[in-house]
């Protein structure tokens, strides 16, 4: 919103609306800025269907284009050419207006598109608002997964099948934060094919049979890791 309302007041005074009435006083942007306010705020928007002066106040003020009769048998030249100029100015602001929406739009269209998700598709979600990831946060995937699609919920969200350190999360992301999985070509990145670690067997026995793993390390200059447990039946 605000970015439109930049834009709008760039455009408003860049392509410059200049009016000279009969006493030969130049109204130029600085002094016509308050018709663009008025045309901001009895403009009716897309997304609430409704003018801001009648969402902020309950009801639409006046234009003084309105008050005045086009055909009137006497008129003063003075009210004639102010008249004028309020219509001049009134579609002046209003074009700006049409041309600042039109480019916030075209420029969020550019950069979203929704993605055509069905049940079963492999997605990778957003890690943007994921806290509980270990590691250092500037150095943390941008995404997670990939995860396979449980359920539909309108063209807005899905509901996934989460796993790992992320299965407490609640399963139900916006698509803004989805994208699609697509798997590495084996042949044209060979080096992207990691090998599993393979976790050591575990005694499993009842007095030592494993109920969490809090910790993990890798061993300098080895390819082993240690694992810090807790136990299902610890031996005091």
């Amino acid at each position: 919103m605000i970015q439109t309302l930049e834009d709008m007041i760039r455009r408003f005074c860049a392509y410059g609306l200049e009016f000279k009435d009969s006493y030969g006083f130049t109204h130029d942007w600085c002094t016509l800025i308050p018709e663009l306010e008025l045309a901001y705020k009895t403009s009716i928007h897309a997304s609430t269907g409704k003018t801001p002066a009648m969402l902020e106040k309950g009801w639409n003020p006046k234009i003084p284009v309105d008050t005045l009769k086009k055909h009137l048998v006497d008129i003063h030249p003075t009210a004639s050419r102010f008249k004028l100029l309020l219509e001049q100015v009134r579609h002046h602001a209003n074009q700006s207006m049409n041309d600042a929406f039109e480019y916030a739009k075209q420029k969020w269209d550019k950069s979203h598109k929704t993605p055509e998700l069905k049940v079963g598709d492999l997605i990778l979600v957003s890690t943007l608002n994921f806290n509980n990831i270990k590691g250092p946060k500037k150095l943390k995937d941008s995404f997670a997964g990939p995860f396979i699609i449980k359920a539909l919920h309108g063209t807005n969200a899905v509901q996934v099948e989460l796993s790992g350190e992320l299965e407490d999360k609640n399963p139900t992301f916006p698509v803004s934060l989805l994208k699609h999985h697509t798997s590495s070509d084996e042949k044209l990145f060979p080096l992207r094919n990691e090998t599993p670690l393979e976790v050591p067997p575990l005694d499993q026995s009842e007095d030592k049979k494993v109920l969490k793993v809090l910790k993990e390390r890798r061993l300098r200059g080895k390819n082993e890791r240690e694992y810090l447990v807790r136990y299902k039946n610890p031996q005091h």
